[in-house]
């Protein structure tokens, strides 16, 4: 009995049926690209004075997406965010995006041009395409996606070793709301089982694809930000690790912090703690940064930066954060 992957059943195509000449087809009906479809996609040099940035990532079905859950178009959305966070938290800007995909014999290849879509679709207003990639069988679905992006002119990356005692530290983007849907799909068991409720249901949509703001990266690089990383695996522990690497103390503001309407109403419903939603939940993919100026035009003011000394790297309020776990890949 073929394995029903989240709605998608035998009826349709599959990749062992089709072939790989006919699944690597429609991944680029499904996401057009004049540069995809040889042996390697030729890129445009970069501008004079600039440097590549590349990053990649692995999802793996049942670790990190559920097809029950997430639809396939919002799985290759989520793969590009996560990927093109991470060169906009660098300061760079995303240029291309390939894919290799592993997938199960039976999977029907109206998963993969879904996934293929997604990313077109995430990555298109960025004026990037998905430019290459491979397929190949596996026991398991796995998406990995490689990024590549360019930082102009000759200021320096925004790293994880860069924050200094002094810097405030900035945020652009919702914090807490994928871990309140992901919250929401646990307490209810399946994406058609949460209430019909904009709140419940754009919290849900924020973590199956969360949302990345074009351009936020490289306005904070442009405006002399000095460190920065993205919320990916939890706002204390990503803060942890840029406190470690740059030699400081991190002193959240908890009155910036406090969770909103949409978090708490999510926590009534499901009787979860918005708090800890907030500190270790993830996969925002906030842009989180220092600076010694004023914050530029998206991001507020979240904590300061101090002298490192004894005790927790990172602080809400000058005491220990109720929550400091995050997720950890391995």
């Amino acid at each position: 009995m073929a394995t029903n992957y989240g709605g998608h059943t035998s009826g349709d195509p599959t990749v062992s049926e089709v072939g790989e000449a006919a699944t690597i087809a429609a991944i680029r009906a499904a996401a057009p690209s004049e540069v995809n479809g040889d042996d390697a996609a030729v890129l445009d040099p970069v501008p004079p004075n600039s440097r590549h940035v590349a990053t990649t990532d692995v999802l793996v079905d049942g670790e990190h997406f559920r097809l029950d859950w997430s639809t396939p178009f919002e799985v290759g959305a989520k793969a590009v965010t996560q990927n093109f966070a991470d060169i906009q938290a660098m300061g760079g800007r995303p240029t291309a995006v390939l894919m290799s995909l592993s997938a199960p014999g039976d999977l029907p290849v109206s998963v993969v041009t879904g996934i293929a879509r997604g990313m077109s679709a995430t990555a298109a207003p960025w004026g990037v395409e998905l430019v290459g990639g491979d397929v190949v069988t596996s026991r398991q679905l796995i998406v990995a996606v490689t990024a590549i992006g360019v930082l102009t002119g000759p200021d320096p990356a925004l790293t994880v070793d860069a924050a200094r005692p002094g810097h405030t530290v900035v945020a652009s983007g919702v914090i807490g709301h994928s871990a309140a849907g992901l919250a929401l799909l646990e307490y209810f068991g399946s994406r058609e089982a949460v209430p019909d409720d904009p709140v419940l249901r754009d919290l849900v949509s924020g973590h199956c694809a969360p949302r990345l703001i074009v351009g936020r990266g490289t306005v904070a690089r442009a405006a002399g930000m000095s460190a920065m990383t993205d919320n990916s695996d939890g706002l204390v522990h990503d803060l942890t690790t840029l406190a470690h690497r740059s030699g400081v103390h991190v002193d959240l503001d908890g009155a910036s912090l406090t969770p909103d309407a949409q978090l708490y109403y999510a926590a009534e419903v499901t009787g979860g703690d918005p708090w800890e939603w907030v500190l270790t939940g993830g996969e925002d993919h906030t842009l989180l940064g220092t600076t010694d100026r004023e914050p530029p035009a998206g991001y507020r003011v979240i904590g300061e930066i101090r002298e490192a000394g004894e005790g927790e790297p990172v602080t809400v309020d000058g005491q220990r954060p109720v929550y400091t776990a995050g997720w950890d890949s391995l």
